[in-house]
């Protein structure tokens, strides 16, 4: 091959290296971008009065004499809509029949929607639901409840060959010329003034329980059981993938048992997910009952089946990889076999088997399907060490799963919704770069 050519060749690999490189991280921005912006809103955002109130009484935070006056200063700015409210109601027991058969289900409607804005009318029982006690408490879902107290939604079906098409009329036109026309132009104009919004920094949205079903709260009980069935699974699967790999390498001899054993290990890491759930399900809770039920215990041993024949690779791998000449040089020294491996081969493979560690710790930290059936709840209290042993926990990955796809509100919570995929991002990032530091530390080392 010519010179000219070779070179022309080297740098178009290079160039493919590049490109190749530049479209994963182009790929990696485009994924996390929208994550981290969005994922951020549940730090970030303009709390109104009533979130200032719901952490005050659910969390006791904050100053009671503050919240009391701000809460007297919006209720003084609704007070105008209640009286409004009031004034048509007595029009209603006034007129006849026909004109409250014209005007009961538009008022119980508009009633409603007021309810969800500003929370429950003065005098009114307190709901059960604490979804219910409570006006909205972010600004910008305000702003979409304040659209439907304002409009009404319907749909035009005049054209046949094309689906439904939604439109948005006012909702002043219903009660034009009644006591209640004027309410729709001051809510617009005064919203501001009965919610009053605020920058807010809701950092404790990491230390807060989730109360009412992810509706307000934090994700504590959720990262804290991601990190139980995390560290949990690495506490069972690093001991025993190191040891196989050992096994394997330094005292199997090569043959078809050995063979037959490494297809076996590289089929397990093909093994779908599910499977393992299924199996984990079946033999540590139905047949070795570990525990009575779900428990972190449970999905712990699940995972660690899960991502134990990537530690039994990986780990072999690395011990391969150690120079022949250091086995013989402590061999001829007189140290026995096993103190050759405790004390030679292990060090210099560590990094090695870090990286399959560091691997294997991510993957354990985002599955979903092996801890359905086996550890994972969608609501509850954190958990102390001793109840892992027979309680199921709260999950980051879990709870994702669970609130895109069961949750009857879903739309009210997609900041919670991406702020806990954020946090398992950065959870899952955090954990890597400790085992990563760990290994460039003992890699450091090692090299003197």
């Amino acid at each position: 091959m010519k010179l000219a050519t070779r070179k022309l060749l080297d740098k178009a690999f290079a160039g493919l290296g590049l490109f190749s490189i530049g479209l994963i991280a182009a790929s990696l921005l485009i994924i996390l971008l929208p994550i981290i912006v969005r994922g951020a809103g549940a730090l970030w955002f303009r709390g109104t009065v009533e979130f200032r109130k719901l952490v005050f009484d659910k969390f006791e935070r904050g100053s009671r004499k503050a919240i009391e006056a701000e809460v007297a200063a919006a209720r003084a700015a609704r007070q105008p809509v209640y009286d409004m409210l009031a004034a048509f109601d007595q029009e209603m027991e006034k007129g006849g029949i026909l004109f409250r058969k014209k005007y009961e289900a538009p008022l119980a409607e508009l009633k409603g929607r007021l309810r969800v804005l500003l929370g429950p009318f003065p005098g009114e029982l307190r709901p059960a639901l604490i979804r219910d006690q409570y006006g909205q408490t972010r600004w910008d879902r305000a702003l979409l409840k304040a659209h439907d107290v304002l409009m009404v939604e319907s749909y035009d079906y005049s054209d046949p060959t094309k689906l439904a098409k939604k439109t948005y009329s006012p909702r002043v036109a219903e009660f034009r010329g009644t006591s209640l026309e004027p309410l729709f132009a001051y809510v617009q104009e005064h919203l501001e003034e009965m919610l009053r919004p605020r920058r807010t920094f809701y950092w404790r949205f990491l230390t807060d329980t989730s109360l009412d079903a992810h509706f307000f709260g934090g994700v504590w009980p959720e990262m804290l059981g991601t990190l139980y069935l995390t560290v949990g699974a690495m506490l069972f699967a690093v001991p025993m993938g190191v040891v196989s790999a050992i096994f394997l390498v330094e005292y199997a001899r090569e043959g078809r048992i050995v063979s037959v054993l490494r297809m076996f290990i590289s089929t397990l890491a093909g093994v779908p997910s599910i499977v393992f759930g299924l199996f984990g399900l079946a033999f540590f809770i139905n047949t070795m009952r570990v525990s009575h039920s779900k428990s972190v215990l449970a999905g712990s041993l699940t995972l660690a089946l899960l991502v134990l024949p990537t530690i039994i690779r990986a780990s072999e791998e690395a011990i391969r990889a150690v120079p022949h000449a250091y086995k013989e040089a402590a061999l001829s020294l007189g140290a026995t076999k096993w103190r050759t491996v405790v004390t030679v081969i292990l060090p210099a493979a560590l990094p090695g088997i870090l990286t399959g560690i560091v691997i294997s710790m991510g993957r354990a930290a985002g599955e979903t399907a092996p801890i359905i059936f086996t550890a994972a709840v969608s609501v509850g209290q954190p958990l102390t060490v001793l109840q892992t042993f027979t309680q199921a926990t709260p999950a980051l990955s879990w709870n994702v799963y669970n609130i895109s796809t069961e949750h009857q509100a879903v739309d009210e919570i997609r900041h919670v919704q991406y702020g806990m995929v954020l946090v398992l991002v950065v959870l899952v990032l955090m954990l890597n770069l400790t085992a990563i530091l760990l290994r460039a530390r003992i890699s450091k080392k090692l090299k003197g």
